[in-house]
C-alpha cells in the first residue's frame, strides 16, 4: 500500500518504520524543518509541508494514497488532516491519533476518521486486559463501522469451557476473530475447544457487547 503519515515525530517515524518493514511505501509529511530527519527513516519519502494546507496535500499527491495516518501531537491538526484526506482526496482509509482523551468524541466519520487510536484509552485497556479475568475489555473502536475490538479472558467454569467454538451461540453483529492461548495466536475454527485462560478477541458492535459478555460468561 501507499501510505502517507502526517507528523514525523517519534510516533510518526515509528509507524513509518513498522510499515516499511512490512513492505509498504511510506511518505512522511512534516511542517517543522527541525523534525525533517530523512536519515532516521531513509526508506521513506520525506516532504516538508503543512499537512493542514490543501495545496500541500495536492503537491504530495495524497489522492494516490491508500491510507493516511494523522499522527501529529496536535488533535486539531489531526482532525483537519483527516477531514481533508477523506473529503478532498477520497482516501479509502484514514487513521488518526488522539492525544487528549477529552477530544476522543470528535474523532468520528464526520471528521473523516475511519479508525481513531487514543493512547490514554489504549493504555488503560491494556492495563485492564492484563489484570481482568471474566469481564469484557474494549481494546479499540472502529468509528466508521461503529464496531469495537473487545477481549474476554475465559475464567474457569465458564459455560462453554472445554466446548468447541461452534457450540457458542454468538449474537448477530459479533465474531470471534482470534484466541490468544499462552504464546500462541489461534485463528478459531468451529472445532477448536475453548480453554480456561484463553483470551478471546471479538469484533462486535457496541449494541451487542453485553450479549457477547452474557453468552461467554453466562451472566445476565
Amino acid at each position: 500500500m501507499r501510505i502517507a503519515i502526517a507528523g514525523a515525530g517519534n510516533v510518526g517515524r515509528s509507524i513509518a518504520q513498522e510499515l516499511i518493514g512490512n513492505g509498504h511505501e511510506v511518505m512522511l509529511i512534516e511542517r517543522q524543518p527541525r523534525q525533517l530527519c530523512p536519515e532516521r527513516v531513509p526508506e521513506a519519502r520525506w516532504v516538508l509541508a503543512d499537512a493542514c494546507e490543501l495545496s500541500s496535500l495536492e503537491d504530495a499527491d495524497l489522492a494516490g494514497c491508500d491510507v493516511v495516518v494523522a499522527a501529529t501531537g496536535d488533535d486539531k491538526a489531526n482532525l483537519v488532516v483527516s477531514l481533508l484526506a477523506k473529503t478532498e482526496f477520497a482516501v479509502p482509509r484514514v487513521v488518526a491519533r488522539v492525544n487528549r482523551a477529552e477530544n476522543e468524541w470528535l474523532f468520528t466519520e464526520q471528521w473523516g476518521v475511519d479508525v481513531s487510536v487514543s493512547k490514554p484509552r489504549l493504555m488503560a485497556a491494556l492495563v485492564e486486559e492484563a489484570v481482568t479475568v471474566g469481564d469484557l475489555v474494549r481494546l479499540m473502536t472502529f468509528r466508521q463501522g461503529e464496531a469495537n475490538l473487545v477481549e474476554i479472558t475465559l475464567p474457569k467454569n465458564a459455560p462453554y469451557e472445554g466446548q468447541p467454538v461452534r457450540s457458542v451461540p454468538m449474537p448477530r453483529d459479533a465474531a470471534l476473530v482470534a484466541i490468544l492461548r499462552g504464546k500462541r495466536v489461534v485463528v478459531p475454527t468451529p472445532d477448536d475447544p475453548l480453554e480456561a485462560g484463553d483470551e478471546l478477541i471479538f469484533v462486535c458492535t457496541a449494541e451487542v457487547e453485553d450479549q457477547v459478555r452474557a453468552v461467554v460468561l453466562g451472566s445476565s
